[in-house]
């Protein structure tokens, strides 16, 4: 639903103002047709067979029409607004609050006096921020709510759905000691690989350090988590309760501090390890040679007696 509004103003001429864009709008005009006709088709022929068992076949076939059309037209409305019931989701919380907001103004304003107006208003509003804990709360929130819209912006302005238009689904949000942590439901065409090279793009969009993606479910890749890290927690001062039980008054060491060269163990027995001398290897004795010039067979007396264990 785009409205296009052209005027002139001060000799320039306005844009145009879109709502939901044109791509958007044709697609869900094709499925709110075929939803329209799968839906009273099917409802139509099931209540013509029931009608069929009671009356004579064409007031059954009447009957199915008139039950058909009736359920084919309301899947049609629902496919055809789908877009804006869309919108109004990513647009419900901001919604909600205002419209609690304007009510808890008007009845305040008329049961109570002005004096009296003014003075619940200041507190309201005074100890919030009065309070650091209520007003980093308060900020937390609010930041969750910015994050929806800027992750919103990002999947409408770099990174590419599907080929109707269709935008992921953006759940909802919430505070975490870091940043923010957003669920989303991814369609058709996307994945966590597609949006893991564009993070550095999505914590440049959402005013953050860095954004991590990870699956939600092992059951369902489409439903992914996005963890916007704006601050490090890691490097901030912790109060520990040791410190309290440290006496203030107790007189300091004037010792000096020595720092020791070398490692020194008095009273750790070292055990002395004593290598075994190496014998001298025995000289070969001098070969003979017989007359015809062979070797003489070796004598079994003078060989050394081996232990047939260890050829075995």
């Amino acid at each position: 639903m785009s409205k296009s509004s052209p005027r002139r103003f001060a000799g320039k001429t306005t844009g145009t103002v879109t709502v939901i864009e044109a791509r958007v709008h044709r697609s869900s005009a094709r499925n709110a047709r075929l939803a329209f006709v799968l839906t009273a088709v099917v409802v139509g022929v099931l209540a013509a067979v029931v009608a069929a068992s009671y009356w004579h076949p064409i007031v059954a076939l009447i009957v199915g029409a008139l039950v058909g059309v009736p359920c084919g037209a309301a899947a049609w409305l629902l496919v055809r607004v789908w877009p804006v019931l869309r919108l109004l989701w990513w647009w419900s919380t901001e919604v909600l609050l205002s419209a609690g907001l304007l009510t808890g103004w008007v009845q305040l304003a008329g049961h109570t006096p002005m004096l009296v107006t003014l003075l619940v208003v200041a507190l309201a509003v005074g100890v919030p921020a009065g309070v650091p804990a209520i007003r980093r709360l308060v900020v937390a929130w609010a930041w969750c709510l910015i994050v929806r819209h800027r992750l919103r912006v990002c999947f409408a302005q770099f990174i590419i759905a599907n080929q109707s238009g269709s935008l992921p689904l953006i759940l909802w949000a919430k505070p975490t000691p870091v940043g923010e942590r957003v669920w989303v439901y991814l369609r058709p065409g996307l994945s966590v690989k597609d949006l893991e090279g564009r993070l550095d793009k999505i914590a440049v969009t959402c005013h953050a350090s860095t954004v991590l993606i990870e699956r939600a479910t092992e059951n369902n890749a489409a439903y992914v988590r996005f963890d916007i890290k704006r601050r490090e927690v890691l490097t901030a001062n912790v109060g520990s309760p040791l410190v309290e039980a440290i006496d203030r008054n107790a007189p300091v060491s004037a010792s000096p501090l020595t720092v020791p060269t070398a490692l020194d163990l008095p009273d750790v027995d070292a055990p002395t390890i004593t290598l075994p001398a190496q014998s001298k290897p025995a000289k070969k004795p001098a070969t003979t040679t017989t007359a015809n010039g062979s070797k003489p067979a070796a004598d079994s007396s003078s060989a050394p007696d081996d232990d047939v264990s260890d050829w075995i």
